[in-house]
């Protein structure tokens, strides 16, 4: 679970890091701005050297602020545009198990079992949380493999996998026409 969650906080670390040195920046670009103002105002005969190095590295910040804010617009809508993404796999994937675990005429406990087995679960794991003994699990498991018309685990998780795969492909052609 921690590490499903590492992409999206490493990317909202990044969000935030970047709106610090926006902020940073543009106080520095502002103090810089602010110092030329009064150095020209002031007339006290500075070298123009120092007013042009001072504008320029004002001009440098004031950029730098301009590209971060560009920048962290786009991660923000990348970050937005993937928990969409994410979201509609999810609601593809429930569509898809219901829609296979109704084609094969599954019974609410084989269901159950079944969306166990997807998830990865060992049958006497699933027994102590369904409360009933693993041989039942096994009986189960057996019922749903030969509904399922495959041989076993690896088999059943490859029937949804080829399908989002081949949804997948679908889209994407779509998508490239």
């Amino acid at each position: 679970m921690f590490s499903r969650l590492m992409p999206v906080l490493t990317q909202e670390r990044r969000a935030a890091t970047l709106a610090v040195i926006i902020l940073f920046q543009a106080l520095c670009a502002l103090f810089f701005i602010g110092d030329v103002i009064v150095d020209l105002q002031g007339g006290d005969g500075l070298v123009e050297l120092h007013l042009a190095i001072e504008a320029c590295v004002a001009l440098g910040l004031v950029a730098g602020v301009v590209f971060l804010m560009v920048e962290l617009r786009i991660l923000i809508q990348r970050v937005a545009s993937m928990e969409t993404g994410l979201r509609a796999a999810r609601g593809e994937m429930a569509q898809l198990v219901d829609h296979f675990f109704d084609q094969w005429g599954l019974t609410p406990s084989e269901r159950d079992v079944a969306l166990m087995i997807l998830k990865g679960i060992e049958n006497d794991a699933i027994a102590e949380m369904r409360g009933t003994a693993p041989g039942t699990v096994r009986a189960q498991c057996a019922k749903i493999y030969a509904k399922a018309q495959v041989d076993g685990r690896s088999q059943l998780l490859s029937v949804f996998l080829e399908e989002l795969f081949a949804q997948g492909m679908e889209q994407f052609e779509k998508a490239a026409a």
